[in-house]
């Protein structure tokens, strides 16, 4: 069964193996596609939607199974897959990552530059039973993320439209956050049992003789690392302003 970037796994075995995200370093983008990215990608938001109401289907009817037998059935598995990668390739180019338009297919095309790695495998089933509590952190994380990069978002938009490419810092910040949101949904969704972790990027210890790309290892620089850190705490002040703002209005 194919369930990612690197040929076939079976759902048989382990499932730590942590979620990986290929892409290449930000190049030339068309300052036309980023001007109407959003306008562009409104039928992209609209399939994502829709396959994410059948994956919130599948993935209940998943956990039961998981609980009986240590891992999901493989059809389940193989939509859940093709469910994220094709929810990362969408979000990589919402967020400006690539300029390429994202392919309507749950199978990763060889050609696109935005590749999704995974391996579902074995899960433990106590992990499974409270999934729902053990996945709070990381909910929290991604969340503050999210909101604080687009909080911002109209700024990052105006620096890649003006200088037609996404700067090394930003790029290493906004491909982190999308390779933890990645690995939040491949573990929310029981695709895996390895926790998320990487938000900031990864040390340079990639064996030798193994492909890399600009995210795999992410190796972030101290600004990137500085940008990330940023962004959740701009995701701290607008949720903090959004519970204040209520409790004012109801005094």
């Amino acid at each position: 069964m194919t369930t990612g970037t690197w040929g076939s796994t079976s759902v048989a075995e382990r499932g730590e193996w942590l979620p990986v995200l290929d892409m290449p370093a930000p190049g030339r983008q068309r300052r036309l596609t980023v001007l109407f990215r959003y306008l562009l990608l409104i039928p992209q938001f609209i399939a994502v939607w829709v396959l994410g109401l059948v994956a919130t289907v599948l993935v209940f009817v998943g956990w039961f199974a998981a609980l009986v037998m240590g891992r999901l059935p493989g059809p389940i598995a193989s939509f859940l897959c093709g469910f994220i990668g094709y929810e990362t390739r969408v979000t990589a180019s919402q967020m400006l990552l690539v300029d390429r338009y994202p392919p309507f297919a749950l199978k990763t095309p060889t050609d696109y530059p935005v590749r999704v790695g995974l391996r579902p495998g074995r899960l433990n089933r106590l992990a499974v039973l409270f999934r729902i509590i053990l996945i709070i952190p990381a909910l929290v994380v991604q969340a503050l993320a999210w909101a604080g990069w687009f909080a911002v978002s109209f700024v990052l938009w105006l620096i890649v439209l003006i200088a037609g490419r996404m700067p090394d810092p930003l790029f290493e910040a906004t491909a982190a956050i999308v390779r933890y949101r990645m690995r939040f949904m491949a573990y929310g969704l029981l695709v895996t049992s390895a926790y998320p972790k990487g938000l900031f990027g990864d040390a340079d210890t990639w064996e030798a003789g193994t492909d890399r790309s600009a995210t795999r290892p992410l190796l972030t620089s101290g600004l990137g690392r500085g940008l990330i850190a940023l962004f959740l705490v701009i995701g701290l002040a607008s949720a903090s302003t959004a519970s204040i703002i209520p409790a004012i209005g109801n005094q």
